[in-house]
């Protein structure tokens, strides 16, 4: 049915895919949680905007949840790669995950102000680390992580945690953070009492205009100051995951693919579209506002997939140790298999999700929350 080459490609795009869905789906939700505080000017407030992601934030982390399973069934080389050498990394990411639950829960269970303070700034806390590392991942990506395959394929890491935090990777932390206080911005616009949606607004404005500048100059540093990698030599594009049957050269350019496909710039047009449509829109505090959102943080994404392809995890220690799409897959049959899986639960995942946000569909007022909470 489809080709070793082709399935390849499939699956790094499904990749690409649940990377979008994460960012755009649980993007939000910590865009929110970060602004919590900011938007939020007493604790009637800060229920208002709470009640607009309590309903869907643990839906949304499916994306999270399929992204990993999806690494590590086609990816393996990849998985094994980025959770051993990444652990600490991937540790502080999980508290984060975790304090938000928390956070959500216990805040409730006691009246003090106090009490809730401490839980709020354990939301904002949450998710301010999950944007920025996210973003310092990217970054790291383009830098080179510092791992190498031995003879027999066994990995050797040989960097530390604050390793990670380079100058262009901090930049595309700044990056993440931007868009996704935008876009958290934007939710809140549409679905909060209008009181906090007007902040949102000025927000939403403020965080995008930030994330266009820092777009352009990471663009611009990655153009001019971080060395591209290349694969020299012919590619074998149906052979076995092998990352040492190749030769990688540094010293090129990230945007080689752009040069050579100019279809890809589609993407960060799309991008830029998006940040500008929300400029446009967000002060009708409608959908339009959170659907350029969406655009922009999508294509953000893509834009960095396709600078970065082929390549998924570059080596700094060993070019030639650098995981690829052609050689860091699982098997033919293996893909083949999941391909298949995939096609019949993602569209049931889209139209469940599509439903639920139809029933949840709706402004939060501070008089509704009041009611609810006994406040009147």
């Amino acid at each position: 049915m489809f080709d070793y080459e082709i399935l390849r490609i499939i699956w790094w795009a499904l990749i690409g895919v649940l990377l979008c869905g994460f960012a755009i789906m649980d993007g939000f939700d910590f865009g929110v949680a970060a602004l919590l505080r900011v938007l939020g000017r007493d604790d009637h407030e800060r229920s208002v905007l709470l009640e607009t992601i309590e309903p869907t934030w643990e839906g949304n982390q499916v994306w999270f949840v399929l992204g990993g399973g999806a690494v590590f069934a086609a990816w393996p080389l990849l998985y094994a790669a980025s959770f051993s050498g990444l652990y600490l990394a991937m540790f502080v990411l999980l508290v984060a995950f975790i304090l938000r639950p928390v956070g959500f829960n216990f805040r409730e269970k006691m009246h003090d102000a106090r009490w809730r303070a401490v839980w709020d700034y354990a939301l904002v806390v949450s998710g301010v680390i999950v944007m920025v590392v996210c973003g310092v991942a990217f970054g790291n990506l383009f830098l080179g992580l510092p791992f190498r395959y031995d003879g027999d394929l066994r990995m050797s890491w040989e960097g530390g945690f604050f390793g990670l935090f380079r100058p262009f990777a901090l930049l595309s932390g700044l990056v993440s953070l931007s868009m996704l206080l935008a876009h958290g911005a934007s939710w809140a616009a549409m679905k909060a009492d209008h009181a906090i949606a007007d902040r949102a607004v000025r927000i939403a404005r403020i965080a995008s205009a930030l994330w266009l500048a820092l777009f352009v100059i990471a663009g611009i540093w990655l153009a001019y100051g971080v060395p591209g990698y290349a694969v020299t030599g012919p590619v074998v594009t149906d052979g076995i995951s092998n990352p040492l049957a190749k030769q990688v050269a540094i010293g090129g350019s990230w945007f080689a693919g752009y040069l050579t496909h100019p279809t890809f710039w589609a993407a960060p047009g799309v991008a830029f579209v998006g940040a500008l449509g929300l400029q446009a829109t967000i002060g009708r505090r409608g959908f339009g506002g959170f659907f350029f959102s969406c655009l922009c943080v999508a294509g953000t994404i893509v834009s960095a997939g396709l600078a970065l392809f082929p390549f998924l995890m570059p080596s700094a220690l060993d070019p030639a140790s650098s995981l690829t799409v052609w050689d860091a897959s699982s098997s033919r049959g293996t893909l083949l298999l999941m391909l298949g899986v995939t096609v019949v639960f993602m569209p049931i995942i889209i139209l469940y999700t599509g439903w639920v946000y139809r029933v949840m569909r709706g402004r939060i007022t501070l008089e509704h929350v009041r009611k609810s909470h006994g406040m009147y």
